[in-house]
């Protein structure tokens, strides 16, 4: 991690427990049985605190020792007993798009770093980026709205639940209602049973955003556009909306733009309501930036679809690879941190400094400016 200001205090436990929320959510995998994943710290931190220099973490990966002993160095045969090729590719999933481009015959190389284990490491520089925030009021958490068909009812949801769901020891389907939570779990069964998976939506929303993140004077800087493409890197994840984005697309301007007046106590603007999801024309508005995720349902089927061999050209079933049923919940942790990390690098663009009480002092200095405007 490039640019955290030094004097940062690392709560590795936070970080630790995020990395857990992300292996949590019903209708996960057996992966989730080899991994329990924690942090170590190489560089960058010391006595508990960030120094300026680079931070390094390193996750193990322990289920690559099931393997690594099979891979060969110097054209010897693989150890077939240990390495298992993955082929033919499954629909969905990168196998086949990854051996045209690589030139493989078969996908397991393509597997390993296409896996969404790879989000293990956006979910703890993404709590590194959170721990930054919290030192200028900004909360990150996130919820589920719909498993498959189930969806929660739409209406406004109070950011104290949601925050809630956070520090929830056990982790079913990260929805905020205990209803519909009971249905999306009965949803997950139904997949477990007839040996399909479910995809669904999950919801970021970043608390106590400041207004003046992000820019409209380029368009690869504006933050909605840096939102949308962190989100939808997330494995799985094929659609993103800010805001009340995909209503509004049907909908009259009357109906859709947040009005703006002005709160004399406060010395602040405000807005009844907040469709825009807290950004406008690709910078905060101090409203609460709100983000969601859709996700197709995962492409490692335990009944699978029609693929071909890649030697023969034959038709076959594709290949199964232990997978999950349903991964929203653990997928919205990962949004957490990669909206965090968004707003952590529009952060430092703005407010800059080399440690962080540098940084807190350009921080009031122009929230003065904003209260005083």
């Amino acid at each position: 991690i490039q640019g955290l200001p030094a004097g940062l205090r690392v709560d590795f436990d936070f970080v630790n427990s995020q990395l857990r929320r992300r292996q949590g959510g019903y209708g996960r995998g057996g992966r989730m049985k080899i991994e329990t994943d924690q942090a170590q710290y190489l560089s960058g931190v010391r006595l508990g605190k960030t120094i300026g220099a680079p931070v390094t973490l390193l996750i193990e990966n322990k289920d690559w020792a099931n393997w690594q002993d099979a891979l060969s160095v110097d054209d010897r045969p693989l150890a077939q007993e240990k390495y298992k090729p993955l082929s033919p590719p499954r629909p969905g999933h990168a196998d086949l798009a990854g051996c045209l481009k690589y030139n493989f015959r078969e996908g397991r190389f393509i597997l390993e770093r296409a896996s969404a284990r790879e989000t293990a490491s956006r979910v703890a520089v993404g709590a590194m980026a959170q721990l930054l925030l919290a030192n200028f009021g900004i909360e990150i958490a996130s919820h589920v709205t719909a498993v498959g068909e189930v969806e929660l009812p739409p209406k406004p949801v109070p950011w104290e639940r949601i925050r809630a769901l956070r520090e929830q020891q056990e982790i079913i389907l990260s929805c905020v209602d205990p209803e519909t939570e009971a249905q999306m779990k009965a949803e997950v069964d139904k997949a477990l049973k007839t040996k399909d998976s479910l995809g669904g939506t999950f919801e970021v929303i970043a608390h106590n955003v400041p207004p003046g993140l992000g820019t409209h004077t380029q368009w690869d800087r504006r933050l909605d556009g840096l939102l949308a493409q962190a989100i939808v890197s997330i494995q799985a994840v094929k659609a993103v909306e800010i805001g009340s984005g995909i209503t509004n697309a049907s909908s009259f301007g009357s109906n859709v733009h947040d009005a703006i007046s002005y709160d004399g106590k406060k010395s602040s603007f405000i807005r009844p309501t907040n469709r825009a999801g807290g950004i406008e024309g690709g910078i905060t508005n101090g409203e609460d930036v709100v983000v969601r995720g859709y996700l197709k349902p995962i492409s490692t089927l335990r009944q699978p679809l029609e693929s071909v061999d890649l030697e023969t050209k034959k038709s076959v079933k594709a290949a199964y690879e232990r997978s999950d049923i349903c991964v929203v919940p653990a997928a919205g942790v990962a949004g957490e941190a990669m909206v965090a990390w968004v707003l952590a690098g529009a952060f430092l663009d703005k407010f800059g400094g080399d440690s962080l009480k540098e940084m807190s002092r350009n921080f009031e200095g122009y929230m003065n400016q904003v209260k005083q405007f």
